[in-house]
């Protein structure tokens, strides 16, 4: 196979991977979530619970969708125009999984472990 048409398709692919993980790990929270409540769960802990797995689903799909920007643009057209746009891509995405990192475990990606609350305690969350 062409290697000009293999980097595009294996691009789109991880891409794919990513939205389904986004996909998936929505649905797979939404269900715990449910399930929890049907259980009996006090909402406040069930709804951290959710808010959590849905950014622990969000970080991972950012992750191979930035895997799937890095080999469309370097990959197949290496212009300053795309590495720009590459650029500001990542970077917001690096924003947003800083952000969701802080949310998940209350800390943010650079602290040591020993800085933290566990990330097993339930948190409070100001409303």
């Amino acid at each position: 196979m062409d290697l000009h048409r293999l980097i595009p398709a294996a691009a789109r692919m991880v891409e794919l991977v990513g939205v389904a993980i986004l996909l998936l790990g929505a649905l797979l929270a939404l269900g715990a979530f449910v399930v929890r409540l049907g259980r009996g769960g006090p909402f406040a802990a069930v709804y951290d619970d959710l808010r959590a797995n849905l950014g622990r689903a969000i970080l991972l799909g950012l992750e191979f969708l930035v895997i799937a920007d890095i080999i469309g643009t370097v990959a197949v057209e290496p212009t300053l125009a795309n590495l720009a746009v590459l650029a500001v891509i990542v970077a917001i995405r690096t924003f947003l999984s800083f952000a969701l990192e802080l949310e998940v475990t209350g800390r943010w990606p650079w602290q040591p472990r020993s800085e933290r609350a566990d990330a097993t305690e339930p948190r409070e969350v100001s409303r």
